[in-house]
């Protein structure tokens, strides 16, 4: 198994879903997370000043999705075209091995 992580613009993300839902390819395992990072602003309204970063930032999301090692490549593929913006680099896009993956079952009391 693996696990996708994306680092993506907030105006971009909803577009990623929707490609990834309409590819059949995604299961129930994606979570999108708000994050604040330092991808370059595509225009001059999407940065603002973290005082607890010090720096200024631009709102992310950050996709996380678990898949089957065969659907990687096509996964990927679809995240990085529906991501994509006018930039030369619109976010990242990160690849590892799952070691184990355990369900959390309901108690028997």
């Amino acid at each position: 198994m693996k696990e996708i992580k994306a680092y993506i613009h907030n105006h971009r993300i909803a577009d990623v879903i929707r490609a990834l839902k309409e590819s059949g390819r995604c299961g129930c395992n994606l979570a999108v997370i708000p994050a604040q990072g330092l991808l370059k602003a595509v225009d001059d309204r999407e940065p603002h000043y973290s005082i607890e970063l010090a720096e200024a930032v631009t709102n992310e999301s950050k996709l996380e999705l678990i898949c089957e090692d065969h659907q990687t490549d096509a996964l990927v593929d679809i995240i990085e075209r529906a991501a994509r913006t006018e930039q030369a680099e619109a976010g990242w896009i990160y690849v590892s091995d799952i070691v184990a993956a355990i369900p959390i079952r309901r108690s028997h009391e």
